[in-house]
């Protein structure tokens, strides 16, 4: 993961008509205008299949099956991105408080946000809290 504060070029670049085009009205509030999907809704919250999760908007692979955890938070949680470079991580002081959202590295939709020190019993004691509708799922 890359954490930054300054985004680079993303890969992907399409303009908001285009991203509107491609994207339903709930896809594109989450994933180019950082919106967030209510909790317990997602379609993945519950899937425990094997696979890979990608970016809705891009197709980028982010995150894998056995990094999923039950954190019952009312989004799917990951320990860790697929590969170290697939997401961004910047500070977010949206909504008066100050967290770390989690964007595509790709295409820089936004996914969700990142938490540390929450207690997991995980191997990196993160908790990727991911919007469901800002993925797809590849199963295995």
């Amino acid at each position: 993961m890359k954490r930054t504060d300054e985004l680079p070029a993303p890969a992907v670049t399409k303009s908001e008509t285009e991203w509107q085009a491609q994207l339903s009205p709930d896809e594109y509030a989450v994933l180019r205008k950082a919106g967030t999907e209510r909790a317990f809704t997602g379609e993945y919250t519950d899937n425990h299949n094997v696979g890979v999760y990608r970016c809705r908007a891009c197709g980028s692979e982010l995150f894998r099956s056995e990094t999923k955890f039950d954190s019952h938070c009312g989004w799917p949680s990951f320990f860790t991105p697929l590969a170290g470079e697939a997401v961004i991580e910047r500070t977010d002081r949206a909504m008066g408080m100050k967290r770390t959202e989690v964007l595509c590295a790709n295409c820089h939709s936004h996914l969700g946000h990142v938490f540390a020190g929450e207690g997991y019993d995980t191997p990196t004691d993160q908790r990727y809290c991911i919007n469901s509708i800002s993925l797809t799922f590849d199963e295995e």
